[in-house]
């Protein structure tokens, strides 16, 4: 009778201590880290942490591939947390592991998977750099944008005036092409209420040979050879108190966006076009934006009245709506790219990166920056006033001294080891400069 009572006991007090065990048993707990993205020095993994309690203390050990390793504590107070390493070396191996240790009842610790990562390598700083003029002589000539589609099919458009015997004196151009050997004028031209026309060009962005999209103040989209034009004045998506539309960024043909004046955006999505209310009326006066790998858009714009100075917006636009990030002190703002959402690059007063969290200055001369873009964290071009131009490997920048101009590029595009930058030189020329590494 009494071992009955005391069997009783024993089990009664074994539940009783389990019921008050509130502590989630080790395999219920876990640590992940997945790669957002990496630079040449620099990688953004996400650490996320399951039934772990919070906040949590989490040492994360970094080990290179001469086995060095490194450790850092981690505070966390979020389930997911965003790790931005950096003072990495280019073109090396490494891998990360996230560990917790619980002392409550004597509980193991508990480890993420391990990450490998491999940073990029830099790129060459090496260009041969061809330079081309156009018009001139009978009036003035620039070009704004470019798109490089391949080697053999690059577009940049503007307005270019030739002077010949017609009975202007001149034939307007609005597009200069390149079929991989030479540079041909071309004139761009629209159907506007039953007359043809050849309107100045602001911008260009290229999916394909045959899906081209252009700027003439309102949006055209052709194949190299048929353009057709979409007045979304005539339309009645824009009125007479929005401005016209300059830049383009998109994912595709089914889904654009058009910048401009006075705040104006426009969206094309499926097949419908819409106005997007930006909440400011300053000028809009670049844009650009990326896909994560769970497709979600991130787009930037930058908003700012450069002829007469003033306020400086950098806007966000998430599908239909627009709000705005930080921007630095009172520095012009005039442009803006991107690879990831992690490090973005603006400026036009200077050239600055906003990397976790914080803007900071690059050290280059102080040349106004009009334009700047790349296709990945290590190879980057920015281009500006009287011809400055610099290139980025992904750890440095280099200055391209020998393209000086009495002059200012306007914009630049990049693709792999091709570059042209185009803008206006001295006489009212337009001018392209093609580089190839």
């Amino acid at each position: 009778m009494k071992r009955a009572i005391v069997g009783v006991l024993a089990i009664s007090l074994g539940l009783l201590i389990k019921s008050c065990d509130t502590t989630d048993p080790p395999d219920n707990k876990s640590l992940t880290l997945k790669l957002e993205d990496v630079s040449c020095i620099e990688a953004w993994i996400t650490l996320t942490t399951t039934n772990l309690q919070l906040p949590a203390t989490v040492t994360l050990k970094q080990t290179s591939s001469n086995g060095n390793t490194k450790s850092q504590i981690l505070n966390l107070n979020t389930q997911d947390s965003l790790l931005y390493v950096d003072s990495l070396l280019p073109n090396q191996s490494y891998t990360f592991i996230a560990s917790h240790s619980s002392a409550i009842g004597g509980l193991s610790g508990i480890s993420s998977n391990e990450l490998s990562v491999t940073t990029m390598d830099t790129t060459s700083h090496d260009f041969t750099f061809e330079t081309f003029t156009f018009g001139g002589t009978a009036g003035s000539s620039t070009l704004y944008d470019v798109a490089i589609i391949s080697p053999e099919n690059i577009w940049c458009v503007g307005e270019i005036l030739v002077a010949d015997t017609s009975i202007n004196g001149y034939t307007t151009y609005n597009a200069v092409h390149w079929d991989g050997s030479q540079w041909e004028l071309k004139r761009i031209t629209v159907l506007y209420r039953g007359s043809l026309i050849t309107p100045p060009l602001y911008g260009i962005f290229a999916f394909s040979d045959n899906e081209i999209w252009l700027s003439s103040g309102v949006p055209i989209k052709g194949d190299g050879t048929n353009w057709t034009q979409y007045h979304l004045f005539d339309m009645g998506i824009l009125t007479q108190n929005d401005g016209y539309l300059t830049k383009i960024w998109g994912t595709s043909s089914t889904d654009l966006y058009y910048v401009g004046t006075k705040g104006t955006i426009a969206r094309y999505l499926n097949g419908t076009w819409s106005k997007i209310n930006s909440g400011t009326n300053l000028n809009i006066n670049d844009i650009w934006g990326t896909v994560d790998n769970e497709g979600n858009q991130y787009i930037l714009c930058t908003a700012y009245n450069f002829a007469t100075g003033g306020e400086k917006k950098l806007l966000r636009i998430r599908n239909f709506v627009v709000d705005e990030i930080s921007w630095t002190g009172n520095r012009e703002l005039y442009m803006v790219w991107f690879n990831s959402k992690y490090k973005i690059y603006a400026g036009g007063e200077g050239l600055f990166n906003l990397t976790n969290g914080n803007w900071t200055e690059e050290q280059l001369p102080p040349y106004f920056i009009f334009s700047v873009r790349g296709d990945n964290h290590n190879n980057i071009l920015a281009v500006g006033g009287f011809g400055f131009c610099t290139h980025f490997n992904g750890i440095s920048w280099k200055i391209f001294n020998e393209l000086a101009i009495s002059g200012n590029y306007k914009s630049v595009a990049v693709k792999g080891g091709l570059v042209t930058i185009i803008g206006t030189t001295s006489g009212n020329k337009a001018i392209i400069v093609i580089g190839q590494q």
